[in-house]
C-alpha cells in the first residue's frame, strides 16, 4: 500500500500510481486542470509513476507554477511549428523568461513578421491536435546520431556538454522530438490558446559574439485570454512610453555607434540627470553621509585583491599603459571607497562612517543586450558604503531600508517589493561569516516590519543582499536599489578600526545603492510618467508662449520673473499659430504653458494650460508665480528635500501695475 500525502488529505493506493490517477481521485475539477505534479518537492510529469510513499501536490492551471509550465510548452510547440513549416531550420535552445518564452533557430533565411503569423497559426493547429507529450530516456550515442541525422548539430553539441551521469531525456509530441529535462504538460491541447508570438531578434549561439548569429523568436503565454489581453495592453502601453522615443521627443539624450552603450546627454536631459543627483545629495547629507570621488581607472592588482578580477574580469574594460602595467576601468565603486576609508586610523568611536559616491562605472555588455538607458556599458551609480561594527549592522540596515522606501515614494513609487538573496555557490568568506551577515540583514528587515521573498543563492559573492523592486504605472517590475552586508571585502583590502580592546578589527561594510544606475532610473521615471514628469523634475518646467508679437515684451518679463524664482522656463516668441506651439510643447512634455498676448500684457495676467488638458485657467501673474513656485517645491513629496522652504513674497519683483 502506497500512502500519498496531498495538501488537502491522504490517498492510499495499491501498488505504484501515476500522477494523473491521483488527480482523477482528487475530483473532476482537479483532473481537468491538472498539468503536472510535485513529488517530495520535485516537479514531474503528470503521468510519472510514483512507486513509494510520497508528498504529492497536483499542479493545476491556476497554481502559481502553472505559467512556467505553460510557457515551457509554448516554446516546444513553437519549435514544432517552425520545423513543420521550415524543415531546414535547426532548433537550438528555448527557455522560459519573465512573461513569456523564446526559442533560437539557425535558419539561412531571415524570419519576417509574416512568418510569425504563419508560425502562430501552425501552433494553434498543433494545440488543436492535442498531441500526447511523452518522455523518453535515450542513450547518449543514440541521441547524438539521431539529431545529427536530422541536421540538428546544435542539439548534438548540447548533448556533448551534458554530464555522463545525468539521464538523457527526449520529449516527443507528434513527429517532433526535442532534448529536454522537462517536465511538460500531458498533451499539446493543455496549452490552450492564450499565447502570441511577439518579435524576432538576433542572438549569438551560447551568448558568445564569436559564435554564429541565430534568430530568436519571442512569445508570451498565459492561463487564459483575459491574462493575455491584459499583458498585450501592457506591451502596447510600454511601446507608447518607450524612454528612447520620449528621449527624442523631449530632446534629452541620444546614442551612436561610436560609443556603444554610452549616453550622449543633451542640455535638457542633463538637467534632469543633475536634478536626480541634487535630490539624492541633499537626502544623503541629511542622513549623515559624506561624499567622495575615486578614480575611474585603477591597477589590476587592486581588482585581484578585492576578488572582482576573478568574478568579473571578463566584463571589465582593461588598458595597458606605456609602463606595461594593466589598468581597468572600474566596474564597481567599492574598492575605491575602501581606499578612502583606509586613510588615517579609525576608531570604533568613528563608526558608523557613511561614505557616498556618484561613481561612473564601466561594464562590458554584449551589443545585442544594450537597450537605451536600461542596459548600458557606462553608467553612474549612487553608491554608498557604510563602515560599521557588527553590533551596528541591524540598525544601519533598518535606516537604509526606511530611507530607500521614503525616497521611492518621493518619486511616485508606492508599490515596492523586497527580495532577500542569500549565499551563492561561488563566494568568498567562511560559512560562519555568512551566517552572521545573513542573520543581521534578516533582522534588519524584520525590524522594519517589511515583508520579503527569498531568492536562494542569488547574493553577491561577498555577502547577502536585499533587492528593492518597484512596480510602475503599468504594472511592470524594476529592480533598482540594493543593500548588501559584507564581512569579507574590508579585510581582503586591509581595512580596519581600533576596537575598545585596543586591537585592530576589520569593519563591516554595507554596500548601498538607492537609484542603482542613475541612467536606468531616469529611463524608468520617463516610462512610469510617460514623459509627463512632475513639475519639480521636468527639465523645462514652463514655456511662456505668445499669441502674437504684441506679447513678446511681456512674455520675456514673465519668463524673467519666473526664472528669478528658480523655475526652469523658456519663451516661444516664434511667428507661429498658438495651436501649433501648444501641440509642439505638449509633444515635448512641458508640464505648463503660459499663453500671453496683448490683453494679458495689459491686464497683468497669464493663461495657464497644463499638459494633457484642453482648458486654460486665467490667473494674475502673481497668482501664477506663487502657485508654480509652490508646486515646484512641493510636488510628489519633493519637499522632503526642502523642509523649511515656502514661496517668498514676490510683490517687490512685480511690475507696479501687476503687484497692485
Amino acid at each position: 500500500m502506497i500512502q500519498i500525502a496531498l495538501p488537502d488529505g491522504t490517498q492510499s493506493h495499491v501498488g505504484p500510481v501515476r500522477g494523473d490517477e491521483i488527480a482523477a481521485r482528487s475530483g473532476d475539477a482537479t483532473a481537468d486542470k491538472a498539468l503536472a505534479i510535485r513529488t517530495d518537492g520535485v516537479l514531474r510529469d503528470l503521468n510519472d509513476l510514483i512507486e513509494r510513499d510520497a508528498r504529492v501536490e497536483v499542479i493545476t492551471r491556476d497554481h502559481p507554477e502553472a505559467l512556467e509550465l505553460l510557457r515551457h510548452d509554448a516554446a516546444h510547440v513553437m519549435a514544432e511549428a517552425v520545423k513543420e513549416l521550415y524543415p531546414e531550420a535547426q532548433v537550438t535552445i528555448g527557455p522560459t523568461i519573465e512573461n513569456g518564452f523564446y526559442y533560437d533557430f539557425a535558419h539561412e533565411t531571415s524570419f519576417t513578421p509574416e512568418d510569425l503569423v504563419r508560425i502562430e497559426e501552425r501552433m494553434r493547429e498543433i494545440v488543436a491536435r492535442d498531441e500526447p507529450i511523452e518522455r523518453e530516456l535515450w542513450q547518449r550515442d543514440d541521441a547524438v546520431r539521431y539529431f545529427e541525422a536530422k541536421g540538428e548539430r546544435y542539439k548534438a553539441e548540447i548533448i556533448a556538454g551534458i554530464p555522463t551521469a545525468e539521464p538523457l531525456s527526449v520529449y516527443r509530441q507528434g513527429e517532433f522530438r526535442d532534448l529536454c529535462r522537462g517536465p511538460h504538460l500531458p498533451s499539446t491541447g493543455k496549452l490552450g490558446v492564450a499565447f502570441k508570438l511577439l518579435k524576432i531578434a538576433g542572438a549569438y549561439w551560447r551568448g558568445d559574439y564569436r559564435n554564429p548569429m541565430l534568430q530568436r523568436i519571442y512569445g508570451t503565454a498565459w492561463r487564459d485570454r483575459a491574462e493575455l489581453d491584459a499583458y498585450l495592453y501592457q506591451i502596447d502601453e510600454a511601446a507608447k512610453r518607450d524612454h528612447r522615443k520620449l528621449g527624442r521627443e523631449m530632446d534629452l539624450f541620444h546614442f551612436q555607434e561610436e560609443a556603444p552603450g554610452a549616453v550622449f546627454w543633451h542640455p535638457k536631459g542633463w538637467i534632469l540627470f543633475q536634478t536626480l543627483i541634487d535630490y539624492m545629495r541633499q537626502r544623503q547629507r541629511r542622513a549623515g553621509y559624506v561624499e567622495i570621488n575615486t578614480p575611474d581607472i585603477m591597477d589590476r592588482s587592486l581588482w585581484e585583491q578585492s576578488g572582482h578580477w576573478e568574478k568579473f574580469g571578463e566584463n571589465m574594460f582593461i588598458t595597458e599603459a606605456k609602463e606595461e602595467r594593466v589598468f581597468a576601468l572600474k566596474p564597481m565603486n567599492c574598492p575605491g571607497g575602501v581606499q578612502v576609508y583606509k586613510q588615517g586610523i579609525k576608531s570604533y568611536r568613528d563608526l558608523p562612517l557613511r561614505i557616498a559616491e556618484f561613481g561612473k562605472v564601466h561594464r562590458f555588455e554584449p551589443s545585442g543586450a544594450l537597450h537605451g538607458l536600461m542596459r548600458v556599458r557606462a553608467f553612474t551609480q549612487d553608491d554608498a558604503h557604510i563602515f560599521c561594527t557588527e553590533e551596528q549592522i541591524t540598525r544601519e540596515c533598518r535606516i537604509v531600508c526606511q530611507l530607500i522606501l521614503n525616497i521611492y515614494r518621493d518619486f511616485g513609487f508606492e508599490d515596492v517589493r523586497i527580495k532577500f538573496s542569500d549565499r551563492p555557490a561561488k563566494r568568498i568568506g567562511s560559512d560562519a561569516s555568512w551566517d552572521r551577515s545573513e542573520s543581521a540583514l534578516k533582522a534588519a528587515v524584520d525590524a522594519t516590519g517589511l515583508s520579503f521573498t527569498t531568492n536562494p543563492g542569488e547574493g553577491a559573492f561577498y555577502g547577502p543582499k536585499l533587492e528593492f523592486v518597484l512596480r510602475d504605472a503599468i504594472g511592470r517590475d524594476w529592480q533598482c536599489g540594493t543593500l548588501q552586508v559584507d564581512l569579507n571585502l574590508p579585510e581582503r583590502l586591509g581595512a580596519f578600526h581600533v576596537g575598545p580592546d585596543g586591537e585592530k578589527h576589520p569593519p563591516v561594510m554595507l554596500h548601498r545603492a538607492l537609484f542603482g544606475s542613475l541612467e536606468r532610473f531616469t529611463g524608468i521615471l520617463l516610462e512610469h510618467y510617460a514623459g509627463k514628469l512632475p513639475l519639480w523634475l521636468a527639465p523645462v518646467q514652463a514655456v511662456v508662449a505668445t499669441i502674437t508679437s504684441d506679447g513678446d515684451s511681456y512674455a520675456n518679463e514673465v519668463a524673467s520673473l519666473l526664472m528669478a524664482r528658480g523655475l526652469r522656463v523658456e519663451t516661444d516668441l516664434r511667428n507661429e499659430k498658438i495651436g501649433y506651439k501648444i501641440r509642439e510643447h505638449s509633444l515635448a512634455k512641458v508640464p505648463v504653458l503660459l499663453v500671453v498676448g496683448k490683453r494679458e500684457a495689459k491686464d497683468g495676467t497669464v493663461s495657464l494650460r497644463r499638459i494633457g488638458r484642453n482648458d486654460n485657467e486665467t490667473l494674475t501673474l502673481r497668482e501664477a508665480m506663487v502657485r508654480l513656485e509652490t508646486e515646484a517645491l512641493r510636488s510628489t513629496r519633493a519637499p522632503a528635500s526642502y523642509p523649511n522652504e515656502s514661496p517668498r513674497e514676490v510683490d517687490e519683483q512685480l511690475p507696479e501695475a501687476v503687484a497692485g
